[in-house]
């Protein structure tokens, strides 16, 4: 039986744990690769790159209700990069799907973007769901929580979990699009549903290829990271409500 490779400890490597991550066979002659907290950030800078012109537009509306197609689109596209909770959740998310399959990740990270089109549906029905922004901050630390721990949960549970998490992002999407005309509410479901399917699917494509050891590496950081975002956002909300 072929024996670990020695660490520079002179302990044996651990095998990989996380799934769709296999070994590397790296030639020893092959460039170190970087750290991981740096690879890490610069993935998720990539992302949010694509994204800087759109938002940047959303601030310039001032606030203010769209009223074309182009506003709605480009109001959609920064809601979920804009709102810190909601980025932070989608980040998250990208990281644990990074551990799927790649038809299992489009897959599910599509339920939640259909999920979180129902939320603003349902808004948009002048239907009332309570403590919302208190439950999408906890959707945001339950997954920095998951990200910590390095494991996904069962798939069974995300297909019901993540179109639920959906929901209840999109109903806080929908604050801000309500009263507009059909045109720009158009442009703005497309909108959030095109970036936030674009992130998860680019993010944690990029994460899947990364070394088992540096993806467990740069899990920590993400994932605490993640988590005190949703702590953070938990506790102002507990906070609010106290008051």
């Amino acid at each position: 039986m072929t024996q670990p490779l020695p660490t520079p400890t002179g302990r044996p490597a651990a095998a990989s744990l996380v799934p769709g991550h296999a070994p590397s066979r790296r030639p020893a002659s092959a460039s170190p690769t970087p750290p991981a907290a740096a690879r890490a950030a610069r993935i998720s800078l990539a992302g949010l790159a694509l994204v800087s012109g759109p938002a940047l537009a959303h601030h310039a509306m001032d606030g203010e209700t769209p009223t074309t197609f182009s506003q709605g689109l480009l109001s959609g596209l920064a809601h979920p990069v804009i709102g810190l909770d909601h980025l932070a959740f989608v980040l998250g998310l990208a990281w644990l799907l990074s551990m799927l399959p790649a038809a299992l990740r489009l897959g599910l990270a599509a339920a939640f973007v259909i999920g979180s089109l129902l939320g603003t549906a349902i808004h948009l029905q002048s239907v009332d769901l309570p403590a919302v922004e208190l439950l999408v901050s906890l959707t945001v630390l339950a997954a920095g929580i998951a990200v910590l721990l390095r494991r996904a949960p069962p798939v069974a549970l995300l297909w019901i979990a993540l179109p639920l998490a959906g929901v209840f992002h999109g109903y806080a999407y929908g604050e801000s699009i309500i009263g507009a005309e059909a045109g720009a509410l158009a442009g703005y479901l497309i909108g959030f549903a095109l970036i936030q399917f674009g992130l998860i699917a680019a993010i944690g494509t990029a994460l899947s290829k990364l070394e088992p050891a540096r993806f467990r590496q740069s899990a920590v950081a993400a994932g605490l990271i993640v988590a005190l975002v949703g702590l953070f956002f938990s506790l102002q909300q507990f906070g609010t409500s106290a008051a």
